[in-house]
């Protein structure tokens, strides 16, 4: 990728803190085009491309509008050397944390052991896919100028940000409220990236939630009343024809309104876990983060778990049966008592076990196969590799915990359309039903769920 900074700009530069000025300005020259002294976003874009480092927009606006200091929309010589002296040092300090024996090279062995501790498990064939991209001799070992060459323009300021595309991202909600929640480095807690990651994933599992809402009531519809007669098509006229176009979406407020309440809970406990479970300054193992991550899922769903029971009520109420999410709840409590709220609670706590297992199991397989069979020259799998992968194990989560998310489902619903006599216990749940059908309905909403969150959370982000 930097072929031309290698053969040209960096031929004989040794390692030093202080670099001469002459090599700043041999590379300024090469890309102030017009030769007027400054350097607009425009010639920097260019000028980068002609020399083969094409960075992609985002990238090649972060290192203008951080070399921009006096906000004046142009980069001078001095902001030019600036930028780039003061990037060199991040990078130095990068290239130390990851050289662990202190020799001046960075090896395979090393990146395996850095990511570790940074909770992201790699293979050293794949460390040595990393480094590839990095090595010009052909060592397979990184010294510092092989180091400061290739990130020389390249705004990624430390290790850390490797694993942010591995991330099993689950600040992005999916709508199962099963998974274990993302984990934030420091500097994302002290800047505050955390809480804008949260709220954009919020904001967009809210979309999400809102456009399969149709999909989530029939699914839920065929779990309580599913019958081997009925199928997909017949279940919406069914609704269409019972309260219309609208009733299609009964449920969806309560269903957008909890997810603010659940994922605060699910963070803060998580964090509070994995304090628990681990020592101070000690990274996560995945088996650690299954458990810490497990345990939030158990607490946030103790919290919100009546919210679970009203979205149920509500979607397979007739119409005009409750006024609102207030109506049913004050409904349930005068007839049923507070217990009402928590049907299904048990069978619910026990799903998120093998789901999240199951989610997380799959999701690092994959990415390890990626890894060892796709990966070239970066370790960047791109949006539709992440999405089929949170697909493809969301699914296989799903297909392990369904049978008690129908169980949790039919509690839940005790107390409506032929339920009255239910005291709560698995064994009332005796009405016939077909439970492939709805299966089908619910895996059917994986991937337009997986795919409308993550496009919403890119485009807010």
């Amino acid at each position: 990728m930097l072929h031309w900074q290698r053969s040209f700009v960096l031929p004989t530069a040794a390692c030093h803190d202080a670099e001469p000025p002459t090599r700043y300005e041999t590379l300024f020259r090469a890309l102030d085009r017009n030769e007027d002294g400054v350097v607009d976003i425009g010639e920097l874009q260019q000028g980068l491309q002609s020399l083969g480092i094409p960075l992609g927009q985002d990238a090649e606006e972060k290192i203008f509008t951080t070399g921009d200091v006096n906000k004046d929309g142009k980069l001078d010589f001095e902001e030019f050397m600036k930028y780039l002296k003061d990037h060199e040092k991040k990078m130095k300090l990068a290239f130390k944390s990851l050289d662990k024996n202190n020799d001046g090279k960075i090896e395979p062995s090393e990146i395996v052991q850095s990511l570790q501790m940074l909770g992201l498990h790699i293979s050293e064939k794949q460390a040595e896919l990393i480094l590839q991209s990095i090595d010009s001799d052909g060592t397979m070992t990184v010294d510092w100028n092989e180091w400061r060459d290739y990130f020389l323009f390249n705004p990624v300021t430390d290790i850390e940000e490797i694993i942010r595309f591995w991330k099993h991202s689950t600040g992005i909600d999916i709508g199962d409220s099963l998974t274990i929640p993302d984990e934030f480095t420091e500097d994302e807690k002290k800047s505050g990236q955390w809480w804008r990651q949260l709220l954009a994933g919020g904001v967009a599992g809210a979309v999400s939630r809102t456009s399969t809402a149709p999909l989530d009531r029939l699914k839920v519809m065929m779990q309580v009343h599913g019958s081997k007669s009925m199928n997909i098509f017949g279940g919406f006229q069914q609704m269409v024809k019972e309260g219309g176009i609208r009733s299609l979406w009964r449920g969806n407020g309560t269903n957008v309104i909890k997810i603010a309440p659940e994922t605060a809970v699910k963070f803060w406990a998580y964090e509070q876990y994995k304090k628990l479970l681990t020592e101070e300054g000690q990274k996560l193992g995945t088996f650690e983060r299954f458990i810490s991550g497990s345990m939030a899922g158990a607490t946030a769903q103790t919290f919100i778990y009546p919210m679970e029971v009203l979205k149920t009520r509500l979607a397979v109420a007739k119409t005009g049966q409750y006024s609102g999410i207030y109506g049913c709840a004050k409904k349930i409590l005068k007839h049923e008592g507070f217990g009402a709220f928590y049907k299904g609670y048990i069978p619910n706590l026990l799903g998120i076990i093998p789901y999240a297992g199951i989610d997380l199991a799959v999701y690092e397989l994959l990415k390890s196969y990626w890894l060892d069979n796709f990966a070239k020259d970066s370790v960047n799998p791109g949006v539709m590799v992440l999405l089929s992968c949170g697909a493809l194990s969301s699914t296989c989560g799903q297909l392990a915990s369904y049978p008690l998310a129908l169980v949790r489902t039919r509690m839940q619903a005790q107390g409506e359309f032929g339920f009255q006599d239910g005291h709560g216990h698995f064994m009332d749940l005796s009405v016939s039903f077909c439970p492939s059908l709805s299966l089908s309905v619910s895996l059917c909403l994986s991937l337009p769920v997986s795919f409308s969150v993550c496009y919403c959370y890119s485009f807010i982000e």
